[in-house]
């Protein structure tokens, strides 16, 4: 996030550094969240079609919109 902050002020940034399982505690974080930002590899048979069981696990159970968003590797592969 480093120079973000400078070119949006208005915009309120939290770190946090959280234990435990990561679809718990951002199922957990959806419950206060406008939305939810995972980043997915696309591990599987199809990369880059498939989520991986977090971001999968975060699509059943949040309670605000999810976003996923692909690897930027993969991507790239998906382009050519």
């Amino acid at each position: 996030m480093a120079g973000r902050r400078a070119a949006h002020p208005d915009v309120e940034l939290h770190h946090e550094v959280v234990r435990g399982h990561p679809v718990q505690v951002l199922t957990q974080a959806s419950a206060h969240a406008l939305g939810l930002i995972v980043g997915t590899r696309g591990r599987g048979g199809f990369t880059g079609m498939m989520l991986g069981p977090v971001s999968q696990g975060v699509l059943h159970h949040a309670q605000c919109p999810v976003i996923t968003v692909p690897h930027p590797e993969h991507v790239q592969q998906r382009s050519r």
